[in-house]
């Protein structure tokens, strides 16, 4: 008597046909994460070293986010049911050789699926109380997602308000600098208004420097006319009135 077949276990599925590896390579990956909770095995597939991990994370992914928005299943509640990799079509290609040889190379595909099935009421409350236990409960890949983005979020909201308070300071000091400097222009424009009334009573020879003034400029009007005089010009004028 034979049990269900691989590819008819109910549950979830998503497949990634003609993936540009060998069967062999995926297989390797896929017996790690099998009968796994979801998160656990998305965790696996996170810090493991080989290539095959990568599309098969993604195929995993796909298969959660099917299940969730096809049935309404919580990725909590799911597990790998089962995973498997069927052998693809190979890709012929030739490497040239000594003496005028050529071998092939085989350039192998596969077909990678995942299905994912949903844990039942006693086996969730088992796998609670054991985690609980050991203190090893493990978020679902969204979950964890939601709270990175919730703590960039706070982090930015921080970064932010430090720079709304630094603009605040800097504009607080700015106003400060305003008022001391309009302070400072009062002052001078009174202390300049005082010195121009006190002025013209303290100077009592500004009469006479004006004065002074214009005698000098009396003095610069006949200076040409002496200049004139004792220029040849003016002796011949002298000469032809003695005559």
């Amino acid at each position: 008597m034979t049990g269900t077949k691989t590819n008819e276990r109910p549950g979830v599925r998503a497949q990634h046909r003609h993936a540009r590896m060998s069967a062999t390579k995926a297989r390797v990956v896929l017996d790690l994460i099998r009968n796994k909770p979801v998160g656990e095995a998305r965790t696996i597939l996170e810090f493991c070293d080989r290539a095959a991990a990568e599309p098969i994370a993604k195929v995993l992914d796909s298969a959660v986010a099917n299940a969730g928005n096809n049935n309404d299943i919580p990725p909590e509640e799911l597990f790998v049911a089962t995973a498997y990799a069927d052998e693809g079509p190979t890709l012929k290609r030739w490497r040239p050789r000594a003496r005028g040889r050529a071998t092939r190379i085989r350039k192998r595909t596969c077909h990678i699926t995942i299905v994912v099935g949903r844990y039942s009421v006693e086996e969730l409350d088992r796998l609670r109380e054991r985690q609980a236990s050991t203190g090893r409960v493990r978020p679902d890949a969204a979950t964890a997602r939601a709270r990175r983005v919730a703590r960039s979020k706070a982090a930015a909201a921080e970064a932010e308000a430090e720079v709304d308070e630094a603009t605040e300071e800097t504009a607080d000091e700015a106003a400060t600098d305003a008022v001391v400097e309009d302070a400072s222009a009062t002052e001078t424009s009174t202390d300049e208004a005082a010195g121009t009334d006190v002025a013209p009573e303290a100077e009592d020879g500004a009469p006479e420097v004006e004065a002074a003034d214009d005698t000098a400029a009396a003095d610069a009007d006949e200076e040409p006319e002496d200049a004139a005089d004792e220029g040849p010009r003016g002796q011949f004028d002298a000469e032809k009135k003695d005559d």
